[in-house]
């Protein structure tokens, strides 16, 4: 996976008005939270996590994307109201950019909540053309995005995606995710998601707005 993060990262760089940041570059652990602090630290309009699967029996494979779940951005949002170190944070979800720390709780849940939701909603539709560009080189193990309550996908302010790029518990899938072709193909497929999506409907302040404008 870090061998697709690479070809992907690179794709992104190669093509005016991206820029990729790569949350490791070695075999080393990231604490979860902490990733998800370095995208925002960026000032990242996307987060990916890209994964391989495993399954107790070989049979099971496919590409799968994942999106925060509707109870994963409720828990989430409530932690962010609880942990204070968060409320001076910048929010970029709902108009620009909002600091929490001058807000009481009432308000400061509301635009949390809505940051979320159009966090959410974001993910949900880069989600679906990420797996339709996947769907063309790899086989897929669910057509639509699921969502589900992964750590690195809770951030209020950030879409963000868990890519998982197959199972190296099936014998087939373990050799192709071993071969840089492969790896390459996936990494295409994914920025190809990515560049449609955001070509259709660019961030807020980008380069992109501009100069499709």
């Amino acid at each position: 996976v870090l061998g697709i993060a690479k070809y992907l990262a690179d794709f992104f760089n190669q093509e005016p008005g991206f820029r990729a940041v790569l949350v490791r570059e070695g075999d080393y652990f990231i604490a979860l939270r902490k990733r998800t602090e370095i995208a925002r630290q960026s000032e990242a309009d996307l987060f990916l996590s890209i994964h391989a699967d495993a399954f107790k029996t070989p049979g099971v494979s496919g590409a799968s994307v994942y999106a925060i779940s509707e109870k994963g951005g409720t828990s989430e949002t409530a932690r962010w109201l609880a942990e204070k170190e968060n409320r001076s944070d910048l929010i970029g979800g709902v108009s620009g950019s909002i600091s929490l720390d001058d807000k009481d709780d009432m308000l400061a849940g509301v635009l949390l909540d809505l940051s979320m939701q159009d966090s959410i909603s974001s993910s949900l539709e880069i989600g679906q053309a990420v797996l339709k560009q996947l769907g063309m080189v790899n086989k897929l193990h669910k057509k639509k995005v699921e969502q589900a309550s992964f750590a690195v996908l809770k951030s209020p302010d950030i879409p963000s995606l868990l890519i998982e790029s197959g199972y190296i518990s099936n014998p087939g899938e373990e050799q192709r995710l071993g071969r840089k072709r492969h790896q390459q193909k996936l990494a295409r497929a994914i920025f190809g998601g990515v560049k449609n999506s955001f070509l259709n409907n660019p961030p807020p302040g980008s380069y992109l707005v501009y100069n499709l404008s």
